[in-house]
C-alpha cells in the first residue's frame, strides 16, 4: 500500500480537555460510574459542559455504550459515535476518530473515554478465559495448545528472540521499568507513586514468563480517562492551551494477529507500529530529532525498546542503551508499568500536559510529542504539538 497520499488532517483539531478518576486496584463502582466521572472533569478541564458534546469515541471492549453514557453524564444530541478495535492498540485511534469528525464538520466537541475494573473486575493479565466460537478464537486456537495462554506468554516469544538476536540478556528490559518508576514516584497521580525502583529490584523480581519478570509487565487498574477534542479555533478560547493533532494513524502489519504474529519473518520488530511511524513522519513532517517528549504504549518491557527502534530513534538491538543513557523523555507520567493502566489513555493526556507546560515531570520548552498505542496488536499513534 503507498503512503504517499496527502494529508488533510494535521492542526484541524486539538485536544482541549483531560480529565480522570483516581487510579486504583478497587474502584468500589461501576465503570459507568467511572466513564461519567472521568468526561465530566474533562469537561470542566476544557470549560466546557455536556451540553456542548455531539460526539463520543471509546474502546469496543468499554462496557459503558455511547448513548448510556450519554443519558447518566447529561450529554443531548449525538451526531457522532464511533468505537475502535482491538484493545490497547485502539487508544491513539479514537483521537484520530474525533479528529476527522472534528475536521470533515460531522461533529464539533467529541469526547474520547475508557473507563474500566481491569483489577477488580476483568483482568485481562489473565489470559484466554471461556470464548466463543469466532475466528479470533480460531486464530488462537493454534497457540493455545502449547501453553501460550497468556498476554505475557505472547509476548514472552517475541521478547525471547528479540535477546537472541542482538546477544542480549534480561536485563536489557531493566531500564525501561526503572524509568518508568522513576518518574511515576514524583506523580502523586501514580499508583507508585513514592516508589521508585533499581536494576537490582528489577533483576529479583520473579519470573513471569521467561525472559518477562514481574516488572517488566505492565500493572492493573481501574479507573477512567476522557479527552475533549474540538477545532483549534474553538479551543483557543477555552480554559487551556490546546494541544494540536499533527499527526494521527493507524496500522495493521501483513498477516497480523493480535500478540500472536509468530509467522513473520522477523520477531524482533513491530510491523504494525512501523506502519504507524511511517505515516506519522510523513504527515507531521518531523523525524525522530524533532521530538521532545516520546509517550510510547509500555505493557511490556521489550516492546518500548523494539518501538524506539521502528521509529528510527536508534539502530536495532540499541534501544536497551539509548534508555539507559536517558536519551529522550520517555514516559513521563510514569506509564501503564508505574501510574496505571487504562489502556494507553492516560498517555494522551500526559503529552497533554507536557505541551501546558503542568507535568509534574516538565521537560523544558516541550513542544512536540509523540504518543503511541498498544504493540502486538493493530494500533495507532500521534504527534502532539503546541500551538503557535
Amino acid at each position: 500500500m503507498s503512503l504517499s497520499r496527502p494529508d488533510s488532517l494535521s492542526g484541524r483539531a486539538a485536544v482541549a480537555g483531560i480529565g480522570a478518576t483516581e487510579f486504583s486496584k478497587d474502584s468500589g463502582r461501576s465503570e459507568l460510574k467511572l466513564a461519567v466521572e472521568a468526561v465530566h472533569t474533562a469537561l470542566d478541564d476544557a470549560g466546557l459542559t455536556p451540553a456542548d458534546v455531539d460526539g463520543l469515541v471509546t474502546f469496543t471492549m468499554d462496557t459503558t455504550p455511547e448513548i448510556t453514557l450519554a443519558q447518566a453524564a447529561g450529554i443531548g444530541e449525538l451526531s457522532f459515535f464511533s468505537r475502535i478495535h482491538y484493545g490497547g492498540g485502539a487508544a491513539c485511534a479514537t483521537v484520530q476518530q474525533a479528529a476527522m469528525a472534528i475536521a470533515t464538520g460531522v461533529a464539533e466537541v467529541v469526547v474520547c473515554y475508557r473507563a474500566f475494573n481491569e483489577r477488580s473486575g476483568r483482568r485481562f493479565g489473565s489470559g484466554v478465559q471461556q470464548r466463543e466460537p469466532s475466528a479470533e478464537g480460531a486464530a488462537l486456537g493454534w497457540n493455545l495448545p502449547f501453553g501460550l495462554l497468556t498476554p505475557a506468554s505472547w509476548v514472552a516469544m517475541a521478547a525471547q528472540r528479540y535477546l537472541h538476536t542482538y546477544g542480549l540478556t534480561p536485563d536489557a528490559f531493566g531500564h525501561v521499568a526503572v524509568t518508568a518508576r522513576r518518574h511515576a514516584a514524583r506523580n502523586p497521580a501514580a499508583y507508585f507513586y513514592g516508589k521508585p525502583l533499581t536494576l537490582a529490584d528489577h533483576a529479583a523480581s520473579r519470573w513471569i514468563v521467561e525472559p518477562l519478570r514481574l516488572l517488566d509487565c505492565c500493572q492493573e487498574t481501574d479507573g477512567g480517562q476522557a479527552l475533549v477534542v474540538t477545532s483549534p479555533e474553538r479551543a483557543r478560547d477555552l480554559r487551556h492551551p490546546p494541544a494540536l493533532v499533527m499527526a494521527a494513524a493507524q496500522g495493521a502489519g501483513r498477516a497480523q494477529e493480535q500478540m500472536t504474529s509468530f509467522y513473520h519473518d522477523e520477531l524482533t520488530g513491530l510491523p504494525e507500529m512501523n506502519v504507524v511511524a511511517r505515516q506519522l513522519w510523513r504527515t507531521s513532517h518531523l523525524a525522530p530529532a524533532d521530538i521532545d517528549v516520546a509517550i510510547l504504549y509500555d505493557h511490556f518491557t521489550p516492546f518500548i525498546l523494539m518501538q524506539l527502534e521502528e521509529f528510527g530513534f536508534c539502530g536495532p538491538g540499541e534501544a536497551a542503551d539509548f534508555v539507559a543513557a536517558d536519551a529522550l523523555p520517555l514516559n513521563t507520567h510514569g506509564g501503564q508499568l508505574g501510574e496505571a493502566y487504562l489502556h494507553g489513555m492516560n498517555g494522551i493526556a500526559e503529552a497533554v500536559r507536557q505541551l501546558r507546560g503542568t507535568s509534574v515531570n516538565q521537560v523544558p520548552d516541550a513542544e512536540r510529542i509523540l504518543v503511541t498505542a498498544g504493540t502486538g496488536v493493530p494500533t495507532s499513534g500521534l504527534v502532539l504539538g503546541r500551538a503557535g
